[in-house]
This record gives structure tokens, C-alpha cells and sequence, in this order.
């Protein structure tokens, strides 16, 4: 870039928009609704739209429909720090859920996306009337299949609206049914009220799944996946619909419900950063992400060992690529141990690949992962003695 001369001395603007890095993405999601318009195909079946701005919404689908949530959840998106996202459209002559079917199996091709929204799952059947409730039951547990399936994305699901706690455990155990295990899911309640110039009140109730993608797009840039995105402000929220204390989190937090809350002087945030599953070891939605993330990457840098020759230079060559990653990913906080040989382990040799898998066509890579778990509970104990107070921790509860 050559540069400008200046005559009178003074600050002078120039703005400078480098390259954009190739890399593996995080934080990107595919948003699930109706709209008045949008691009289709050859055959005229809706296709994934990118968006990279909020005012792009209306270029590609036109003026929002009044009974959809689409446009607002996106706009939360950006709001909260997202930098890009996929919005596809929900064909209106067809049925709500085989209309959800079509379109997740639209996205299973793009693996640009890790995250999936499908705010009007809470759309009204008509103005004013709430969703039914088996309805919206049946799509979060198609949406819960399809990313349980496919295993390289998690479903950000939406709790119904005007719902007591008690309602909402109840929503959280339907999802138990269908024999998924709930590892790629997170649930989230309650819904938030937003600013609308349009309401009569100015200001709208919306289902949070936008603004939570941005937050986890936010927290992806700014430190990683291993970073559970929780205590995290939501932007452009003016309440929450139900204000909650820490005595009814307190019921819902064993249920893997992650809680929307109103702090006194800390603002409206995430507080919670559980998926829906019942296994231990995959109880925070950030332990997820981690390896997520790391099969993709892994699925796409190892892309060019297929049809290698199956012997040591190839082991040799996996062996070196994975522990330059885990490497970088143990430098960056996302695995716990003092040394790299405390925090992951792979192995590709004659053990993992005796003759019999060799002559199958098959090479096996042994990959071992210890993730940082985020401090849900930080205890602060007070030690009351002859000598007066002191303070120790914080520590794990």
C-alpha cells in the first residue's frame, strides 16, 4: 500500500480493510424461519442465505412478517457481537414440521455453521395465540436429532413463552424422549423483551436463541470455545420476562436449564452453560464445543491423508499435525494440566493400526482430552477464629 503524502500536519483518517483470514469458524449459525421472500434454487426450494450485516435481513427477505420471530433474532445476533450467519427460509404451504424437516436437511451439507436456531418454532398459529405445545415439542426434537446426528453442531433451543419454572422442567423433560442424548442442545429460559418503535408498549418479547448465538460468536473471538459462555452481558435486551431468584435457578440448574437473569448494576445475562445431556462428562455446553470444534478441524486438515500410503511416515505425519493443535489449544487455556503430557495425548503407530486394520484400509488415531470446566460455583470462606476473619479462595465448590 503506497503512501499518501500529507501537507498540513494533523490526524487524518484512512481506512485500511485487510484480508479476511481463512480459518475454521466458530460461532456461526443457521437461523430457521418464515419470511415474505428469500433465494431459492432451481427447483424454487428455499436455500441457506449468507448474512454478514443486520440490514442485509431485509435486502434478501424482504419486510418482516408480523407473526415471525426471524428478523429479531437476527438482529440480536449482531447486536451481541455475531459476525456471520446463515438464514433459511421455512416454505408457508407446507405443514410446520415437515417444513423444519426439509430445511434441516438443506443444512446438513454446510459445515460452515456450528450452531442452529429455529426461533419460529414458537410462532403463533394465528395474532396473539401461543404455540402449541406438542407442536413446538415435536420440531426442538427434530432439531435435537438432527444435531445429535450429524454431531459437528448444537442446537440452541428456546423455552415456550409464559412459562412458570415449573412449566419449564416440564418442556426440558419432553425433550428426554426420542432417545437422544441431549450433548448437542442447550436450553435456554426465558424469553427477553427487546426495543420496537412498532409496539404499542415499545418494546417486544422475542425467544432469546439470537441474542445467545451472538453472545457465543462474542465469546469465540474474544477467547475461544473452551470458554463457557455464561455471566455474559445481553445486549439490546430491556428485561427478562420472568425475573428469577437464585432460590428457582437453584431448581432449575440440576435440570440442565440455563437461566436468563436480571443482576442489579451487572446488567441482563447468560447465566448457565449446561446442554441437556445426563452424562458427567458432557454436562457444560463449552466441554462440547472444544471437541466439536476439534473434529472439524481434524476432518478438515486431515482431509489430504486419504489414500496416502498406510505406514509410519503417515502416522508419523497425523501424530505431528494433531499435537501441534492440542498444542496450541493447551497454550490457550482450553485444556487443564501442567504440561502438554497432563493435557492431551494422541497416538498413531503399529498398536492402533496393527495388519488386520491396515489391510481393511483404515488408519486409527487415539486422541485423549482434558478439558478446563468452567468454576460454576465459586466459594469464598470466610475463617472465623482468635486471631479475626480471614478470606480464603476463590475456589471450586
Amino acid at each position: 500500500m503506497g503512501m499518501t503524502q500529507y501537507k498540513t500536519p494533523g490526524v487524518y483518517r484512512e481506512d485500511v480493510f485487510p484480508p479476511p483470514e481463512i480459518g475454521l469458524l466458530t460461532g456461526v449459525p443457521a437461523f430457521i424461519g418464515y419470511a415474505t421472500q428469500g433465494p431459492v434454487d432451481a427447483e424454487q426450494q428455499p436455500t441457506p442465505q449468507v448474512l454478514t450485516l443486520s440490514p442485509q435481513f431485509t435486502q434478501y427477505f424482504g419486510v418482516p412478517q408480523t407473526n415471525s420471530y426471524l428478523s429479531d433474532v437476527v438482529r440480536g445476533f449482531f447486536a451481541n457481537g455475531g459476525g456471520l450467519c446463515y438464514v433459511l427460509r421455512l416454505r408457508e404451504n407446507v405443514d410446520a414440521l415437515p417444513a423444519l424437516n426439509q430445511a434441516l436437511e438443506r443444512l446438513e451439507s454446510l459445515e460452515s455453521i456450528d450452531l442452529v436456531c429455529a426461533p419460529d418454532i414458537m410462532r403463533p398459529l394465528q395474532a396473539g395465540a401461543p404455540p402449541v405445545a406438542s407442536d413446538a415439542q415435536q420440531m426442538q426434537l427434530a432439531l435435537l436429532n438432527h444435531c445429535e446426528r450429524l454431531g459437528n453442531r448444537i442446537a440452541l433451543l428456546d423455552a415456550l413463552p409464559n412459562l412458570t419454572t415449573g412449566e419449564i422442567v416440564t418442556q426440558r423433560q419432553g425433550l428426554r424422549s426420542g432417545g437422544l442424548s441431549g450433548i448437542n442442545s442447550a436450553l435456554y429460559y426465558p424469553w427477553v423483551w427487546i426495543p420496537d418503535a412498532n409496539a404499542d408498549v415499545g418494546r417486544k418479547k422475542i425467544p432469546p436463541c439470537g441474542h445467545i448465538a451472538g453472545v457465543y460468536a462474542r465469546s469465540d473471538q474474544r477467547i475461544g470455545v473452551h470458554k463457557a459462555p455464561a455471566n455474559e452481558v445481553l445486549a439490546e435486551v430491556l428485561d427478562v420476562e420472568v425475573t428469577l431468584s437464585d432460590a428457582q435457578q437453584g431448581d432449575l440448574n440440576p435440570e440442565n436449564i440455563n437461566c436468563i437473569r436480571s443482576f442489579p448494576g451487572r446488567g441482563i445475562r447468560i447465566w448457565g452453560a449446561r446442554t441437556l445431556s445426563t452424562d458427567p462428562a458432557w454436562t457444560y455446553v463449552n466441554v462440547r464445543r472444544l471437541f466439536i470444534t476439534a473434529g472439524r478441524w481434524i476432518e478438515r486438515t486431515l482431509a489430504g491423508v486419504a489414500f496416502e500410503p498406510n505406514d509410519f511416515l503417515l502416522w508419523v505425519r497425523i501424530e505431528r499435525e494433531l499435537r501441534a493443535y492440542f498444542g496450541q489449544l493447551f497454550r490457550q487455556g482450553a485444556l487443564k494440566g501442567g504440561t502438554e503430557e497432563d493435557a492431551f495425548y494422541v497416538q498413531c503407530d503399529a498398536e492402533t493400526n496393527p495388519p488386520e486394520v491396515q489391510d481393511a484400509g483404515i488408519v486409527v488415531t487415539e486422541i485423549g482430552l482434558a478439558p478446563a470446566i468452567p468454576s460454576e460455583f465459586v466459594v469464598v470462606r470466610l475463617i472465623h477464629g482468635a486471631s479475626g476473619v480471614t478470606i480464603t479462595g476463590p475456589s471450586p465448590a
